[in-house]
């Protein structure tokens, strides 16, 4: 009975997880609000509505907000490699650095920002990537939001994500 209740927690929690993130993009989509802006909005809407407690809310907010710096970091890379200086001319290449360095330094203040919230650790709850264990690198394959166990390989509770 107690595996039974344990699954069933697992699976509110990551139906949870899931309309906090649907929410969120969707305020993001609308252009009206920052990240956090988003995220706190859909917080208080979900928690109001009796959907989950304030508790559980700021709980999967720290999820949400660790996947979504992950995918930050991705992007940062991305405009990163797709400037090639050498084909813009001096003027534009000076403004467009200074834009970048803009954009690079608020992506790398989110990066530090979020970094505590990195580590995901055996109990969270996670989206689907690959965790790698930061003690042996063995690596699990999550393949749908799901629960973190601990490593098959070592037994530890602490990992890195990647997608």
């Amino acid at each position: 009975m107690n595996d039974q209740n344990d699954k069933r927690e697992e699976q509110e929690e990551v139906g949870l997880y899931e309309k906090l993130a649907s929410r969120t993009a969707d305020l993001l989509e609308e252009g009206k609000k920052t990240f956090d802006e988003a995220l706190k909005k859909a917080k208080e809407e979900l928690s109001s509505a009796g959907d989950f407690s304030r508790e559980q809310a700021d709980k999967l907010g720290e999820y949400v907000r660790r996947d979504l710096k992950e995918n930050a970091d991705k992007a940062k890379d991305a405009v990163i490699k797709a400037v090639e200086p050498q084909r813009v001319a001096v003027g534009v290449q000076s403004a467009f650095t200074r834009i970048l360095t803009s954009a690079a330094e608020t992506l790398t203040e989110l990066a530090e920002k979020s970094e505590k919230a990195l580590e995901f650790k055996t109990g969270e709850i996670t989206s689907p990537g690959t965790l790698t264990c930061k003690e042996c690198d063995a690596e699990m394959h999550m393949t749908k939001t799901t629960r973190i166990p601990p490593c098959p390989k070592c037994h530890k509770t602490v990992f890195r994500k990647s997608y």
